[in-house]
């Protein structure tokens, strides 16, 4: 699947929330990084969102409301989480494959993130650096997988482009199903 400008996160069948009435995210190739967004809609009231804080490195933000992208090199078993909570703080883990990594404690990769919001909406914009990462993730065809945590009154819903398991697991590489290209 190749990118394209809004794409629909479907809610895991073994969750679900009143809260949300759709979850869309983007993203796209901006020179040596990504542009990565995500748009709820529903009863914000409703929500569990963090409260805005300083930005920076945050710990176990998938405890609460977060957006997530997962990046891979393609052909390669390692690949990259990046959290971004509403909050502002944020989270890379580098893995070497599945689930089998750690938290990358380095201000140096952090991503920018803005966050707009109404009484029906919450969107999130993550810039992410790809050749913080390395000089071949900014040149290299990537898959992507882009997911949402939601934490609401009614409980926590996985909010993904696809599920590939039959409980929600973001690691599983099936679901990085959005091929990028590099530009130029």
């Amino acid at each position: 699947m190749e990118a394209n400008e809004w794409i629909d996160l479907t809610c895991h069948r073994a969750t679900h929330s009143n809260a949300v009435r759709s979850l869309r995210a983007s993203v796209r190739r901006t020179g040596a990084g990504l542009a990565i967004s995500f748009r709820f809609e529903g009863d914000l009231s409703s929500l569990h969102v963090p409260a805005p804080t300083t930005p920076g490195i945050g710990k176990e933000l998938w405890r609460h409301t977060c957006f997530e992208a997962f990046i891979a090199i393609e052909g390669r078993a390692a690949y990259h989480e990046f959290n971004f909570a509403p909050s502002g703080e944020w989270t890379i883990y580098g893995m070497r494959g599945y689930r089998d990594g750690a938290p990358l404690a380095d201000e140096s990769m952090r991503p920018e993130i803005v966050v707009r919001s109404t009484a029906t909406q919450l969107e999130l914009d993550a810039a992410v650096h790809l050749d913080r990462l390395s000089d071949e993730h900014a040149r290299a065809p990537l898959r992507v997988g882009l997911y949402a945590v939601i934490e609401a009154d009614d409980g926590f819903s996985y909010w993904a482009l696809m599920h590939p398991a039959s409980k929600p697991d973001f690691h599983n590489s099936q679901g990085f199903i959005l091929r990028l290209e590099p530009t130029g």
